[in-house]
């Protein structure tokens, strides 16, 4: 992995964790059941239905990437302008710090470390 890549951050809780190049999330439309997967680089969007998400930042545990990923995002109604979500989502916990949206569902899945 480039240094330029993934940059190593040390965590509250003492854990070591790595920043990745990006996230991969996933989005469910309760109506119409239809899922979505997103591949995000930090500070780039995506519209899912009337949704805007944005990713801020994708960490992982430094010494085992696939065990979790921890997802900064902002999600946005563009419709009334409101941000329903602006928080890190943990992929181990999603119902931890979850969307709540009566239509969509949106959690992480990993993060891109290549």
């Amino acid at each position: 992995m480039s240094p330029l890549a993934v940059q190593t951050a040390q965590a509250q809780d003492g854990v070591q964790t790595s920043r990745g190049t990006g996230a991969i999330l996933r989005s469910l439309d309760k109506v119409s059941s239809a899922l979505t997967d997103l591949d995000l680089a930090p500070g780039e969007s995506a519209d899912i239905g009337r949704l805007t998400v944005r990713l801020g930042e994708c960490r992982y545990p430094s010494g085992d990437p696939n065990s979790d990923a921890f997802a900064q995002l902002v999600i946005t109604d563009r419709n009334t302008r409101a941000t329903l979500f602006d928080g890190w989502m943990i992929a181990s916990s999603p119902a931890l710090s979850a969307l709540d949206d009566a239509r969509y569902d949106v959690w992480v899945l990993a993060c891109r470390t290549a």
